[in-house]
């Protein structure tokens, strides 16, 4: 049996993919949960433009992801925090520090996109930003005494 997923679904497929299964899994399972419709041919000739017309948004959304990555690549940033005896911190800096950071320099981008190891120690370190799924930026930082 030939069905079209509407969501993601493990072991199977993404959402949009035309998958064979069993005809007890497809007719009992995925079809009544709605995961899943019968992939006629209509279905399938809708289906292609859908995804005609969400390759074209989605190719905007990449450039536009892009252009932020080139613009965050150019920042520098200094996060400063209270520091104790010789380089250790006082607490730690994270994503959310980093997040505040960039909102500074005019940068909005969440904090659960933005994955940094726990800093505990002065110095430069390197974070982790998704931007899309297709798109990441390594994004050096620098952890300074505050004055």
């Amino acid at each position: 049996m030939e069905l079209i997923l509407k969501q993601d679904v493990d072991n199977l497929g993404f959402k949009d993919d035309v998958v064979t299964v069993k005809n007890g899994y497809g007719r009992n399972f995925l079809i009544p949960q709605g995961q899943a419709i019968l992939a006629t041919i209509s279905a399938k000739k809708v289906l292609a433009e859908n995804l005609k017309q969400r390759a074209f948004k989605e190719k905007k959304i990449v450039d536009d992801a892009n252009k932020i990555a080139e613009a965050l690549k150019a920042l520098e940033i200094k996060i400063p925090a209270k520091v104790g005896t010789g380089d250790k911190l006082f607490g730690s800096v994270n994503n959310i520090d980093l997040a505040e950071a960039l909102e500074k320099e005019g940068q909005s981008i969440e904090k659960k996109f933005i994955t940094v190891t726990t800093v505990k120690r002065l110095g430069k370190y390197t974070a982790v930003i998704r931007l899309h799924r297709e798109v990441t930026v390594d994004l050096e930082f620098e952890v300074v005494a505050q004055a």
